[in-house]
């Protein structure tokens, strides 16, 4: 186990490698040139030059690259371009309202999936089945801004129940805090659970076709015990699996809502840095982002060998 552990942390090594070239080359080859945005619309051919070499971007990019990663392995992901201060303190700064959101969004979509797959299956060909399979298919299909919409203007517009935009801190109450995490929430947890949902429902049908299912019916247990002390416990891989994967979703959806519900996150700072041009954050940010995701997923395969003993690494 302990080898396999190793193993699974330094892998994550040259996946983290590749994501730096892939970051590094996508934004310093795409159309754009932060000197002459941030020089503005009247200045000279020698303004934009003199940006460009107090910025370093007169360097060949393989230096640029070299200097850029030196910086990170001391743990310093660069100078906004336009603010001038160090990323890791905006990022920081911006940090909990990305994570509260975040961790809310997985509370409420597990606890909503799971029961609603297993219910599901259990009532396979049912009306129960066939509403939790639209529910899935809508929330597929529905945009989050979209949802995002409508639920303002249900609940905020409407109803005037929930604020409009912002996030609030725990330090301004935990009933603000709850406030402004509602809507943001149910919008962002719509396509996370109804993914988890249809996968849950999937992994139950198969372990409940299983031949010690049935022993366990004959044997007379509960419906209850059938469902979670068999059917769900040795269903649990693939929908942890799914659960891993569909952080991608995750983080992708973050950006849209921050940006919809005004919430001053790392989502709404990718916004603004990328119409900026800002290359360090936008740099850095995707690297959270991408350390984030390894880490989950490394965290999910490490939790196999305790939801199925069957598996040994």
């Amino acid at each position: 186990m302990l080898a396999y552990i190793i193993r699974r942390i330094l892998a994550t090594v040259p996946v983290m490698a590749v994501v730096a070239v892939f970051v590094f080359a996508l934004l310093h080859l795409s159309p754009g040139d932060p000197a002459a945005i941030i020089a503005g619309d009247t200045a000279t051919p020698a303004d934009i030059a003199r940006i460009h070499q107090a910025l370093g971007l007169d360097r060949p990019l393989y230096v640029q690259f070299a200097s850029w990663v030196w910086q990170l392995l001391h743990g310093d992901l660069g100078i906004s371009i336009f603010t001038n201060l160090p990323v890791t303190e905006l990022i920081a700064q911006r940090l909990g309202p990305t994570v509260a959101l975040t961790i809310s969004t997985l509370v409420v979509s597990v606890s909503a999936a799971v029961p609603l797959g297993v219910l599901a299956a259990w009532k396979a060909g049912s009306w129960i089945d066939r509403a939790v399979m639209v529910f899935s298919v809508l929330g597929f299909s529905v945009p989050v801004f979209v949802l995002a919409y409508v639920l303002i203007y249900l609940f905020a517009v409407r109803a005037d129940w929930l604020p409009v935009q912002g996030f609030a801190g725990l330090d301004r109450g935990l009933g603000p805090f709850l406030a402004h995490l509602v809507m943001p929430t149910l919008a962002l947890a719509m396509v996370y659970t109804a993914l988890i949902a249809r996968m849950t429902r999937a992994s139950m049908l198969d372990v409940l076709a299983q031949d010690y299912i049935r022993t366990a019916q004959a044997k007379g247990l509960a419906n209850r015990q059938v469902l979670l002390g068999h059917a769900l416990k040795n269903a649990a891989v693939p929908i942890a699996t799914v659960i891993g994967i569909g952080v991608a979703l995750l983080i992708s959806g973050v950006v849209v809502t921050e940006t919809v519900f005004a919430i001053p996150g790392l989502g709404r700072l990718t916004v603004d840095a990328i119409l900026r041009r800002d290359y360090p954050i936008i740099q850095g940010i995707i690297l959270i982002f991408s350390a984030a995701y390894v880490l989950i997923n490394l965290l999910v395969d490490l939790s196999y060998t305790l939801l199925d003993p069957r598996i040994r690494y």
